[in-house]
């Protein structure tokens, strides 16, 4: 994993922060919200979020709160385009078959990701997973699924000691699961997805009870592991 240090520029840093506050957030910020967050003065975040604001990367509504704008949904559709066009009717065919919410994670540093998520059609009280949902890599069933694709050495150096067993029986079976790890009350089965020319990725379903163990979850998602990795080429 890339190490930790200063960045180049401090001003893009904080505009990307504000990015990535944003995304995290279940509501609207407002300008004192994101000042406290960064630890800046409040002129400070004005003036990067007016700059944000600009390019239509964060909007402001009639309260003056702050939330990410449009423009942000286009930026993320272009993120590996064809992976995302290849895995969506397969993420939509599982949520439906399954009725939970599938999704498709990939490594970022020493986080896992979600790039696309599908909720199924017909659940009650669906389980939401958003593009751009972020934890450690080290927890989770994704996180757990991507490790299984990389050599320890590259794992994050704080991964607890206890890891190492729980990701050497993934990769034994070829799913990971979860349970109370990453939201309270929700479980995880996850696949690994190996991609020639990127970098590790998990198929994954978010849930909070089925009738299905995860054997069974788990065959289903390597089925759709195994056409996304064919349609792109292996």
């Amino acid at each position: 994993m890339p190490d930790a240090g200063p960045p180049p520029s401090q001003t893009l840093s904080r505009g990307i922060r504000i990015l990535e506050v944003l995304a995290d957030a279940r509501a609207p910020l407002t300008i004192d919200d994101v000042a406290g967050t960064l630890g800046v003065h409040r002129s400070i975040a004005y003036r990067l979020l007016r700059t944000l604001e600009h390019h239509g990367l964060v909007v402001r509504d009639a309260n003056g709160g702050v939330a990410l704008g449009a423009r942000m949904a286009a930026l993320a559709a272009g993120v590996a385009h064809d992976l995302q066009a290849e895995a969506l009717p397969e993420l939509t065919a599982v949520a439906n078959e399954l009725g939970m919410t599938c999704f498709l994670a990939v490594l970022d540093h020493d986080e896992c990701v979600t790039l696309v998520s599908v909720e199924p059609r017909h659940a009650v009280a669906p389980v939401a997973q958003r593009p751009g949902t972020r934890h450690p890599v080290t927890v989770g069933a994704p996180g757990k699924a991507i490790l299984t694709l990389l050599p320890e050495a590259q794992w994050p150096a704080d991964a607890p000691e206890a890891l190492r067993a729980t990701v050497t029986q993934a990769a034994e079976r070829g799913f990971a699961t979860s349970h109370d790890e990453v939201i309270p009350s929700l479980e995880s089965v996850a696949v690994p997805l190996a991609l020639r020319g990127r970098g590790p990725a998990a198929v994954a379903v978010v849930h909070v009870a089925s009738p299905l163990d995860h054997r069974q979850i788990a065959a289903r998602l390597t089925a759709s592991a195994s056409a996304v990795r064919e349609a792109l080429g292996g």
